[in-house]
């Protein structure tokens, strides 16, 4: 089975935080244009060069990814120096996935082939919407047409798989806008689709604006949109691997099945989390922190933490629930589905067993199987 060939898979993470603006609905670690910092490209990639090669251990990897931010604002001879710093430092399997985020209005025919010839074989585009009403709500500056001659001027370099993000969710999104993002999208045959509900994380622009009054996401809205894209992307050949992930064969993210699975990881850049050899560490989010811990010759981490047996396998359980696949029950299945709040989910045709695996049946829902997995202790197992 896939998913399980993904736990022995080993990936890294390049984080590359710069954006053009900070989107209303983001608390990753970014840095606008208009930020302190915002304009420090060069400086940060000299200094992800520099954490790269304090790696003492190889630690060969089968995928890569560079995410954000926006990598996609960061030079392609940047990118690709990076590439080559991790091939030497770690080392990458021949055939490896090596994946890049991109946003739409970054995107353009040299850009593709030039990264293409890099090595990127993957891209997957913030495309959101494709109604220009809920683009503009949702801060985002790439138009309709971009997002599909991006689409398209990826598959034409050649990129082995061309992944779409969508959100549904926005209040100024209705039906029908939703279904025509849907549908144009997938007239478009991507081979890999991510579609997300709109979260309202505390301390965003989009948070501050719903505390002032503003609409908040509708949750039964969104269990609506969530039914359209599960049908539609089935109809057009695609397939539901993960509770947001929709891909034809071939086509799963390498990475993410590695991380869901707790594959280990290298990561490096601003707030970047690394998982390897029995431990977590992250790093400092702060840009210009991270800048001066590594000019300092230090590693750039902000914590660390083992996890205990319990902690590792309660882990494994609640990140495999969000697998359609299911997760094998260990020792932590038993007592959850034994439970009184296990026995009422899969009463309630929430939460079923198949071969052995513990699987949600309604997929928008594994956020509350996954909360009922927490109240299982040590004392249960």
């Amino acid at each position: 089975m896939l998913a399980e060939a993904a736990s022995s898979w080993r990936s890294a993470y390049v984080h590359i935080p710069f954006c053009a603006r900070r989107c209303p609905y983001c608390d990753f670690a970014v840095v606008a244009t208009d930020e302190p910092g915002g304009g420090d490209i060069d400086r940060y990639v000299e200094a992800l060069v520099t954490e790269i090669g304090m790696e003492a251990v190889p630690f060969t990897v089968d995928a890569v990814n560079f995410g954000g931010g926006t990598p996609t604002r960061a030079e392609p001879a940047h990118l690709g120096r990076i590439l080559d710093v991790i091939d030497a430092r770690l080392g990458i399997i021949a055939g490896a996935e090596i994946s890049i985020e991109a946003n739409p209005e970054d995107w353009s025919d040299d850009r593709a082939r030039e990264l293409r010839s890099i090595g990127f074989n993957r891209v997957s585009f913030g495309v959101q919407s494709l109604d220009p009403v809920v683009l503009h709500a949702l801060g985002r500056t790439h138009s309709p047409g971009q997002a599909t001659n991006a689409m398209v001027a990826a598959g034409s370099a050649g990129f082995e798989t061309v992944s779409v993000d969508l959100i549904y969710g926005t209040p100024e999104e209705s039906e029908a806008s939703w279904r025509r993002s849907v549908d144009g999208v997938l007239a478009l045959e991507p081979n890999h689709l991510s579609a997300y509900a709109l979260t309202v994380e505390g301390g965003t622009a989009l948070s501050r604006s719903i505390i002032a009054g503003a609409p908040s996401p509708d949750p039964d809205e969104q269990a609506d949109r969530f039914e359209y894209m599960d049908g539609a992307a089935d109809e057009a050949g695609l397939i539901r691997y993960e509770v947001s992930n929709w891909a034809r064969p071939g086509h799963a993210c390498r990475y993410n099945l590695s991380t869901w699975m707790m594959g280990e990881y290298a990561a490096f850049g601003t707030g970047a989390h690394d998982h390897r050899f029995g431990a977590r560490s992250r790093n400092i989010r702060r840009l210009d922190a991270y800048l001066a811990r590594i000019d300092a010759g230090e590693r750039a981490w902000s914590g660390s933490e083992r996890l205990d047996a319990f902690e590792s396998e309660r882990e494994r359980f609640m990140v495999g629930l969000r697998l359609a696949t299911g997760v094998e029950q260990g020792s932590i299945g038993r007592p959850f589905l034994a439970s009184e709040q296990g026995r009422r989910l899969t009463d309630a045709g929430v939460v079923g067993v198949r071969d052995g695996r513990v699987v949600v049946l309604r997929p928008m829902l594994t956020d509350l199987v996954a909360r009922s997995v927490l109240s299982v202790s040590p004392d249960d197992c």
